[in-house]
């Protein structure tokens, strides 16, 4: 029996359609509705807070060489050169290391998402002029992410 030409169309389409998704900020959304970490949470809560009080983080924090290798450990860019689909990735792997039963990963989690946090106000302390390139916008998920899932916004 052989297959109708369209049937491949169409899944092909439906494939695009679900990796643009990934790819959206619209994802970002989706996953700050699922089952959502304490610790995302409560640095959500104090990104929020800072960026509604002071309207952007106040001081200038940057990563350490440690945290660095600490993401690199994990096959991790640094947000900069992130983009919106290896977030949304991230935050996803994240959230099930939440799920499991291993302190260690849970811990890590905890660890990067403050390290993610920690990038986003130095990114956005700087006023993005460390972004090169428009397809590394990883920092506008991570950003919408927290938004989406404080009590605060």
């Amino acid at each position: 029996m052989q297959q109708s030409p369209f049937l491949n169309e169409k899944t092909s389409i439906e494939k695009l359609n679900i990796e643009q998704e990934k790819t959206s900020l619209g994802a970002s959304v989706l996953l700050a509705r699922s089952e959502i970490p304490d610790s995302h949470r409560r640095q959500a809560d104090s990104y929020m807070i800072l960026k509604t009080h002071y309207g952007m983080p106040v001081v200038n924090p940057s990563i350490n060489l440690d945290e660095k290798k600490f993401l690199a450990k994990f096959d991790f860019n640094p947000l900069e050169y992130s983009t919106v689909k290896q977030i949304n990735d991230e935050l996803t792997i994240m959230q099930k290391w939440h799920e499991t039963a291993d302190k260690e990963l849970i811990s890590a989690s905890d660890k990067i998402i403050a390290i993610r946090v920690k990038e986003l106000k130095s990114i956005i302390a700087s006023k993005y002029v460390k972004i090169s390139n428009e397809i590394y916008n990883g920092y506008k998920a991570l950003e919408r992410y927290l938004e989406e899932i404080s009590k605060y916004h």
